[in-house]
């Protein structure tokens, strides 16, 4: 099925007149609808979201919209990527207003699916990737990545698009997905894009609704962390010495840390002076979690500090 706003919410048609936003359930129905358009020539970008929009998914949606002839965004909230103890059901979901958001943005469609459309009754599989999905949010989050790549694998199906956009912010999330993709041969490119910051650098996230005033104040120590090692990184300074002067911070400023890291950019293994690198970093204020990363260029050898001479 599929509903539309009104058509003084959407952006222009190819005639010049208003055309409105299509919001569908149905993922027959959508993918339809995509490969029609694909069909006629024009490209199609695909922006999935769980909602709870900010200016990071509005800039995912722009920067679809500049490569592509049409745009389609997902609202959905997966069960399968949250754990028993996480905040599935607290999870902000105010769809009227992420609709307003995506017309005004010129997206065409919006897929907005119950969950028995992407999981029906006695559904029994699930993807699991390995190599970038095994530590980290991997390790912390037990089976949160399968969760992710299902999902993914379906909406792709549902929004055969020509090209999907996600955020940098989640960088180990956008590995997996791309490791899915060239795995399984998926027929779409995935388009990375920066994160997105609040003046004082604090990565848009939706979670961070739920920061207390004291707690948003104290979350700055995330970008700080990565802004400190972003600076050690081209020094003498170690791999351990610059994690460990992040982790020194971010506990400084009121952060139960779960990891504070640097290492491969591809390969979340061992960081080497040659290659790209990133700093990863995840840990609570209050009951919120939050993570955010920084990517590093890779650069000549490391120059030897005084005690390695």
């Amino acid at each position: 099925m599929a509903a539309s706003l009104p058509a003084a919410n959407r952006g222009p048609a190819d005639d010049g007149g208003p055309r409105a936003i299509e919001v569908v359930a149905d993922p027959v129905v959508l993918r339809a609808e995509v490969l029609a358009t694909r069909a006629g020539g024009r490209r199609v970008g695909f922006v999935p979201t769980m909602g709870a929009l900010h200016a990071g998914h509005l800039a995912l949606v722009a920067r679809a919209a500049a490569e592509c002839d049409e745009v389609a965004a997902s609202i959905f909230v997966n069960p399968t990527q949250f754990g028993p103890n996480e905040d599935f059901a607290e999870y902000p979901r105010p769809v009227a207003a992420d609709l307003v958001a995506l017309a005004g943005a010129g997206v065409r469609w919006v897929f907005a699916p119950q969950v028995e459309a992407l999981y029906p009754p006695g559904h029994a599989t699930r993807i699991v990737v390995d190599g970038p999905a095994a530590g980290f949010e991997g390790a912390i989050r037990p089976g949160h990545f399968a969760g992710v790549a299902t999902v993914v694998c379906r909406l792709f199906q549902a929004v055969p698009a020509d090209a999907a956009y996600f955020g940098a912010k989640d960088w180990q999330q956008t590995l997996v997905v791309r490791r899915m993709v060239r795995d399984l041969g998926l027929p779409i490119e995935v388009v990375v894009c920066p994160t997105v910051r609040e003046p004082d650098g604090l990565a848009l996230s939706s979670r961070n609704a739920f920061l207390s005033p004291a707690d948003r104040r104290r979350a700055v120590a995330l970008a700080e962390s990565l802004a400190l090692a972003a600076a050690m990184w081209p020094t003498a300074a170690s791999v351990a010495a610059i994690e460990a002067a992040m982790r020194a911070h971010l506990e400084a400023g009121g952060v139960a840390v779960d990891y504070a890291t640097v290492v491969d950019a591809e390969s979340l293994g061992p960081a080497c002076d040659t290659a790209a690198a990133v700093a990863l970093v995840a840990g609570r204020l209050g009951s919120t979690r939050l993570i955010d990363n920084r990517l590093l260029p890779p650069h000549g050898p490391r120059p030897m500090s005084e005690a390695n001479r």
